[in-house]
C-alpha cells in the first residue's frame, strides 16, 4: 500500500487531490489544520502525532522531526540494511511527500510585517521533510507545489507508481523550492538594519532566476548563453513575451528587444494613441508617435532608415494591418507588440524568419506601460556585481526649471520631454534632436558629448531631416559651452539637459547670447 504523507500551508486542491490517492488505495497521514481538513472531507487520516506516537509541541514547532518520519522517507528499499533497521524500530515507509511551506515570502512582502512575523514564518520541518524525500527521489515522490498534482495521479492511475524520471524532476523543483525559500529568508534578515527599517541592498544578495532556454550561442559564436528570467517576473515585461513566429531568439535580438520595449512603453496615451522605437545595436535609432501604428513606424523609420535595416521594432498598440504593411517593406528581426489584428498576423506569416513577440500589457492602472520593470539593474564587473534602483525617474512639464531668458513654448516643451524620454534609452554620452513628435538625429556612446553632438546633426542630414526649430535632449551637463553651440548651428531652438555643472553659468550665458530656450530637469540619465 502506498503512504503519502501531506502536509500543507496552501491547501489549494489538496482535498481533491487526497481523495484521489484514498481512491487508488493509499494510506493518508497529515499534520494539524491539513489533517482537519481531510477529516473533514470525510477522508480517513492518521495524524502524523498517532503515527510517531508522540504529541505535537511548542506551538507546532515540532510535529514531523521524527525517525518515523524521516526514517520512512530517507530510507532506501535496495538496501537490506536500511530495511532491517526499519523492521527493527517498527518504522513504516512513505513513499510520496506532499508539502508547500509556511508562506515567508508574502508575510515579509507585507508593509507591516515585523521580525516576529517573519520568524514565526520560517518553515522548519516542512524544508527537513522534503530535502529528506528529495534525496531518496528513487523511492519517493515529493510535490511542493499544487500544479504538479495533475501528472502524478495520472501516472499513478496508468502504472501504479510514479516514475522514476518524474520522481527525479519532482526532486529538482523541490530542491530550487528549498534554495529559493532560504535565499528569501536570507535577503530579507541580512537587509535589517539597527533600526528596524530595511536596506534596499541586503548584506548578501541571493540571485534568483529560472531558466527559459539555451540560446544557439551569445554576443558572439563563440560564446555559449542561456535566457533567464525572474522567479517572479513584472507583468509586462519582455521575459513574459509569447513568441508568436519566426526562428529562436538570439542573445543579441533579447538583449535589444529588451532596449526596445522598454522605450516603447515609457510612452502611454497621454503623448499619442501610438508609440513606435526601432533599436539597431542597443540604440534607439528611430523613435515616434502618431495617431495610429502606420504613422509612428513611418515618422521613426525616417529617422535613420539605414541602421533600420535589420532592426527591432516595438509598438505600444496593437499593430494592425496598415502598420504591419509599411513594417513589412523592410528587413525586421525581431517586432514587438503588446497585439496584432489577425491582418497583420498574417501578412508576417509570409516572412517566417520575423521573430514576432505578443506582450501583454499588465492589468489595471492608469498608466500600464510604467510598470512590468525591475526594481533593481545588475551589472557583473570581474568577480563582482553591481546593483542599483531602477532609473525610472520620471519628469513633468512641473520639474522642469527655465534657465534661461527665452522660455519655450508649449509645443517645444511637448517636444523636450519627448527627445527627453527618448535620451533616456541611448547609450551614454547622448545628445537626441527631436521635432514634432519623433527622433530627427541620435549621437549615442561617444567619449565627448561634443562628438555626440556633431554625429546626432551628421545622421539627420544624412537622413534629410532638418533641424531648423528642433529640440535637444542630453543626457547629461553639457560641461563646456562647445556642445551646445554645436547643437544651436545645427538648428537647435530649444535644449533640456540636467544641469549641474560648474560651468552651468558659462552654458546658460551661451544659449542667452545665441536666442535659445533651455530648461535644467537636475536628474541625468547615463546608461553605460
Amino acid at each position: 500500500m502506498l503512504t503519502a504523507l501531506l502536509s500543507v500551508s496552501d491547501k489549494t486542491g489538496v482535498v481533491e487531490f487526497a481523495r484521489q490517492l484514498h481512491g487508488l488505495g493509499a494510506r493518508l497521514l497529515s499534520t494539524g489544520g491539513t489533517a482537519k481538513l481531510l477529516a473533514d472531507a470525510q477522508l480517513p487520516v492518521t495524524e502524523v502525532a498517532e503515527h510517531t506516537g508522540f504529541p505535537e509541541m511548542l506551538d507546532g514547532r515540532v510535529k514531523t522531526l521524527h525517525p518515523k518520519i524521516h526514517g520512512g522517507l530517507l530510507a532506501r528499499r535496495d538496501v537490506p540494511e536500511h530495511v532491517a533497521a526499519l523492521e527493527a524500530h517498527g518504522i513504516a515507509t512513505i513513499d510520496l511527500l506532499v508539502v508547500n511551506l509556511y508562506p515567508f515570502e508574502a508575510t515579509v512582502a507585507k508593509p507591516g510585517c515585523t521580525l516576529e512575523d517573519a520568524i514565526e514564518n520560517i518553515d522548519i520541518g516542512g524544508p527537513a521533510m522534503v530535502r529528506s524525500a528529495a534525496k531518496n527521489w528513487k523511492d519517493v515522490a515529493v510535490l511542493t507545489d499544487a500544479s504538479q498534482y495533475p501528472q502524478v495521479l495520472e501516472e499513478l492511475r496508468a502504472h501504479g507508481a510514479v516514475s522514476s524520471t518524474t520522481r527525479f524532476a519532482l526532486a529538482v523543483a523541490a530542491f530550487n523550492r528549498i534554495s529559493n525559500y532560504d535565499a528569501a529568508i536570507s535577503d530579507y534578515l541580512s537587509s535589517l538594519q539597527p533600526d528596524g527599517t530595511r536596506s534596499a541592498f541586503p548584506a548578501q544578495a541571493n540571485g534568483r532566476f529560472v531558466k527559459l532556454q539555451d540560446l544557439r550561442y551569445g554576443e558572439n559564436p563563440h560564446q555559449a548563453a542561456a535566457f533567464y528570467r525572474d522567479l517572479h517576473p513584472a507583468p509586462g515585461s519582455l521575459v513574459t513575451a509569447r513568441q508568436l513566429q519566426g526562428k529562436e531568439l538570439s542573445y543579441n535580438n533579447i538583449a535589444d528587444a529588451d532596449a526596445a520595449w522598454e522605450c516603447v512603453k515609457s510612452f502611454d496615451a497621454d503623448d499619442a494613441p501610438a508609440a513606435c522605437v526601432i533599436v539597431k545595436h542597443a540604440n534607439p535609432c528611430g523613435v515616434a508617435l502618431g495617431a495610429n501604428a502606420a504613422e509612428a513606424y513611418a515618422k521613426a523609420f525616417k529617422t535613420d532608415s539605414t541602421s533600420a535595416y535589420g532592426g527591432i521594432i516595438a509598438f505600444n498598440c496593437t499593430l494592425d494591418a496598415a502598420g504591419a504593411e509599411l513594417v513589412a517593406k523592410q528587413f525586421v528581426e525581431v517586432l514587438i507588440a503588446p497585439g496584432y489584428t489577425p491582418e497583420a498576423l498574417a501578412i508576417f506569416a509570409a516572412k517566417k524568419n520575423a521573430r514576432v513577440l505578443e506582450i501583454a500589457l499588465p492589468p489595471g492602472g492608469a498608466s500600464p506601460w510604467q510598470r512590468g520593470r525591475n526594481a533593481q539593474d545588475a551589472k557583473r564587473v570581474g568577480s563582482g556585481l553591481l546593483i542599483q534602483t531602477a532609473d525610472d525617474h520620471e519628469i513633468a512639464r512641473a520639474d522642469l526649471k527655465v534657465v534661461t531668458k527665452l522660455a519655450p513654448t508649449p509645443a517645444q516643451v511637448d517636444d523636450l520631454l519627448f527627445a527627453w524620454k527618448v535620451a533616456k534609452y541611448v547609450k551614454s554620452n547622448a545628445i537626441v534632436y527631436c521635432g514634432g513628435g519623433m527622433t530627427l538625429g541620435v549621437g549615442a556612446g561617444q567619449m565627448s558629448r561634443v562628438d555626440s553632438s556633431r554625429i546626432a546633426s551628421i545622421k539627420a542630414e544624412n537622413a534629410g531631416l532638418s533641424l531648423r526649430g528642433s529640440a535637444v535632449a542630453s543626457d547629461a551637463f553639457f560641461p563646456f559651452r562647445d556642445g551646445l553651440d554645436v547643437v544651436i548651428d545645427a538648428g537647435a531652438a530649444c535644449v533640456i539637459q540636467p544641469g549641474g555643472s560648474m560651468r552651468d553659468d558659462e552654458v546658460i550665458a551661451a544659449a542667452d547670447e545665441r536666442g535659445i530656450a533651455m530648461v535644467f530637469t537636475g536628474v541625468r540619465h547615463f546608461r553605460h
